[in-house]
């Protein structure tokens, strides 16, 4: 496939404003399914112990991240659902469904009767749906990316890219400040009651939005060409295994670095942590979640800025970099955080989400140089999927228990700075392929090995 701009073997790109459509639903899709799958984290950090969770025992914080990690098991069955049915059916198919599904889990956790009704149903009901999100995250994240990149001019695939990645960094503003909102529209009592349910309900209105968005762009033009070729692979899962396994673990290492760092905040820990009445910190809600949207801002721009600078130096030098920031966020985060002051966690937040979008803004183009055209969903998808269960699963669970287990946070530093080194090891094993071209025309220089030492996978 020829990547230069304008050019259409299937006629799925006629001009520049196509690919600009493709970019706007790409954010406001991956925004809207964030901010549902990060709504949750968040009431976990501040609500749903006490809710949900107080019929199963007394460590009720421990619990509920414990949920939030069970939603990454199911991932990979969303990975590998989307990546099947993504490389056979198409991009845009996918992401239809995987919007829906994510939507219509977090409308009923809104109007789910807590334990206090129905006892012990409350939380299996609970996981229950956050089962569903966790499918659906796991199927969406390739969808998009592909769809971004795949449209992207061969000079421009880092920034393109960075489009999807920038709705994590905006769910969780939009999660935190609605959140914010209601603590402020429906203090004390009056949240535990009614307030936390809004930010879930409001998901109708945002899938529908995002529906209404995803199905007016086009499919991916490479997708519409393999299937102009009947050129689609019958079992992409599988071939992806056979020959690309060693390939999938260290793209998820990558992805695991990024991942484990950022769940302190997109996981609610951070959240949790600050406002514990029984805690060391035990700030009002309101605060805290205004300081975690403003980093957010900051991790929205890093994340843009990194897929640019991509473009530029490519994807491994452009990570390198980032990896080194975010070890020194992840060195200053519990010192600042640590001091209960609002400023200074604002600015460990902020700090330390300039080094997660160095790590993550370019993740959608390297993921996507990674792999053949053929078995392209399936690799991404799944190598994501993989990474988010190494990295941020069980994050905010592994934190809380090391703090209850040590009373200092000083342990969860090192942790946090190993995963960090994990993801630098992992992009140093890897070739840079920034460039590479994409289309099925070019399957057999794709299929070389990007790993360092290895011709073939």
């Amino acid at each position: 496939m020829n990547d230069h701009p304008g050019f259409t073997p299937t006629g799925t790109i006629a001009s520049a404003a196509d690919r600009r459509r493709v970019v706007f639903a790409t954010v406001v899709g991956t925004t809207v399914e964030w901010y549902d799958f990060f709504i949750y984290a968040t009431a976990v950090g501040l609500v749903f112990g006490q809710l949900f969770f107080s019929a199963l025992g007394t460590n009720t914080v421990i619990l509920g991240f414990a949920t939030v990690g069970i939603s990454f098991l199911f991932r990979p069955l969303g990975a590998f659902l989307a990546g099947h049915f993504g490389d056979k059916l198409g991009r845009k198919r996918v992401l239809m469904w995987t919007l829906i599904l994510m939507g219509a889990a977090t409308a009923l956790i809104g109007v789910l009767p807590t334990a206090e009704v129905i006892g012990v149903g409350a939380p299996i009901l609970l996981v229950l749906l956050r089962i569903l999100q966790g499918i659906s995250a796991g199927g969406e994240w390739g969808g998009a990316v592909l769809m971004a990149v795949e449209h992207a001019p061969k000079k421009k695939r880092g920034v393109f890219g960075a489009s999807p990645q920038i709705g994590v960094p905006l769910g969780l503003l939009l999660a935190s400040g609605v959140m914010a909102i209601m603590t402020a529209i429906a203090p004390g009592e009056q949240f535990l009651a009614w307030g936390w349910r809004i930010p879930f309900l409001l998901s109708v209105v945002l899938i529908l939005i995002g529906y209404y968005v995803r199905r007016n762009v086009e499919e991916s033009p490479v997708f519409a060409e393999l299937a102009a070729r009947k050129e689609k692979a019958k079992m992409p899962i599988v071939q992806l295994f056979r020959k690309h396994a060693l390939l999938v673990l260290i793209a998820a290492l990558v992805f695991a670095g990024n991942n484990a760092i950022g769940y302190m905040t997109t996981g609610g820990y951070i959240q949790g942590y600050t406002t514990d009445p029984e805690g060391p910190i035990g700030l009002e809600r309101g605060p805290v979640l205004w300081a975690v949207a403003a980093s957010a801002v900051t991790w929205l721009l890093s994340t843009l800025l990194a897929g640019w600078i991509s473009d530029r130096i490519g994807r491994r030098n452009t990570y390198i970099a980032g990896w080194i920031m975010q070890l020194g966020g992840v060195v200053l985060l519990f010192p600042l955080v640590n001091t209960g002051d609002i400023g200074s966690i604002f600015a460990a937040l902020a700090i330390l989400t300039i080094g997660l979008g160095f790590t993550y803004g370019p993740q959608a183009a390297l993921y996507t140089e990674l792999f053949p055209a053929s078995i392209r969903f399936s690799g991404v998808s799944i190598s994501y999927a993989i990474g988010a269960i190494l990295g941020g699963a069980f994050a905010p669970t592994i934190a809380a228990a090391i703090v209850a287990a040590t009373g200092s946070t000083e342990m969860v530093t090192w942790y946090l700075a190993g995963m960090t080194l994990i993801g630098l090891i992992a992009t140093l094993l890897l070739r840079d392929r920034s460039g590479i071209p994409l289309g099925p025309d070019h399957e057999e220089e794709q299929a070389v090995s990007p790993i360092y030492g290895l011709s073939r996978a």
